[in-house]
């Protein structure tokens, strides 16, 4: 069995630890770095009777696509080492080509994938994320997204708890070389009287909720792996425990949720089509779990050193078909083809 690992060069150590899992268990792993596409890979879509076989061809070897039996989607870079001295045009189409070529390769695939690129693109979306989880009976915090600088106050005067303000999409700025990630930031209220630069760059508002622990629900399958943090005892992390990450790295410890509240996350992650997503959940003084956000790619590597979850090994034996897939596979499997040839 072959897994396919659809990543970039500079992606962390959690790609090694699935590798490793995945060969433990029998199977092999194929890394696929996209920013190495397409300068420094080769990749060979056939279609019709005598146009050859479908291939791969990375640093690592070759790849025959119809040996490929699962794929993970992780990260994309797509034209990332493309010469800078190319035209800006150039480059600019060669970029989209790349990723228009590399996604119809998943597109054709007829193997289970963590997870298909549509349910990754839908459950990308934060508030559809929040209108589902209200559905399927989890707690959620009041939100409104806006660029209306009029709303967003009228907003913040119904949180008697303060209101924080975050971005839909995670991202960074770049000072003298130096990358500056935009977190979650409590408003002032100097913060809400000048709010000049909404109308450049919608943002999202939410009540503030006390925070007892922030929880980090990562999803296998059928599986819920449960950490927590108490990101209140970290100056500077009271917000947004990202600000304090490394400092926190070794305090995360492993939890449980509520029954009611582990169904409802696996009912959501059933509605959004995934069998793979890291959930952001806050813990309340008062023992109410607000669900905040998942990320359909998210993060779990600091995990697996401190506690100790065995993230790794739940994502190799789901793609090596040797634990339950969740129900979102059903449409890949059930179609006659197999893969691309």
């Amino acid at each position: 069995m072959t897994v396919l690992i659809i990543t970039h060069s500079e992606d962390n150590e959690c790609i090694d630890r699935v590798a490793a899992a995945i060969a433990r268990l029998g199977g092999r792993a194929f890394r696929f770095d996209t920013d190495a596409f397409p300068a420094g890979a080769r990749l060979s879509l056939s279609s019709g009777a005598g146009a050859g076989r479908s291939t791969l061809t990375t640093r690592d070897g070759a790849l025959d696509l119809g040996d490929v039996t699962a794929v993970w989607y992780r990260r994309v870079a797509y034209g990332a080492r493309l010469p800078s001295s190319m035209d800006p045009q150039l480059r600019s189409a060669s970029v989209h080509e790349a990723k228009q070529t590399a996604e119809g390769m998943l597109a054709a695939f007829r193997v289970p994938q963590v997870d298909p690129l549509p349910a990754v693109r839908f459950a990308s979306n934060k508030q559809v994320q929040l209108d589902i989880a209200r559905e399927v009976g989890l707690d959620t915090p009041r939100t409104l997204t806006t660029n209306d600088a009029d709303a967003a106050r009228a907003f913040a005067a119904t949180c008697p708890g303060g209101v924080i303000a975050k971005m839909l999409s995670s991202f960074a700025v770049y000072r003298d070389g130096e990358e500056q990630v935009v977190f979650t930031n409590a408003l002032e209220a100097k913060d809400l009287a000048d709010m000049r630069g909404l109308s450049l760059c919608p943002m999202t508002f939410q009540e503030n909720i006390p925070k007892a622990r922030e929880l980090r629900v990562t999803v296998v399958g059928e599986r819920v792996f449960t950490a927590s943090v108490d990101s209140q005892a970290a100056p500077g992390a009271e917000v947004d425990w990202r600000r304090q990450g490394i400092e926190l790295i070794d305090a995360w410890r492993k939890d449980t949720l509520p029954p009611d509240v582990e169904t409802g996350v696996l009912r959501l992650m059933d509605q959004l089509g995934l069998n793979y997503g890291a959930i952001d959940i806050l813990r309340t003084p008062d023992g109410r779990h607000v669900f905040l956000e998942v990320n359909p790619s998210g993060e779990f590597f600091w995990l697996e050193r401190t506690p100790g979850l065995p993230i790794s090994e739940a994502l190799a034996e789901v793609l090596l078909g040797k634990a339950p897939r969740r129900g979102s596979w059903s449409a890949f499997l059930h179609t006659p083809a197999t893969q691309p040839r």
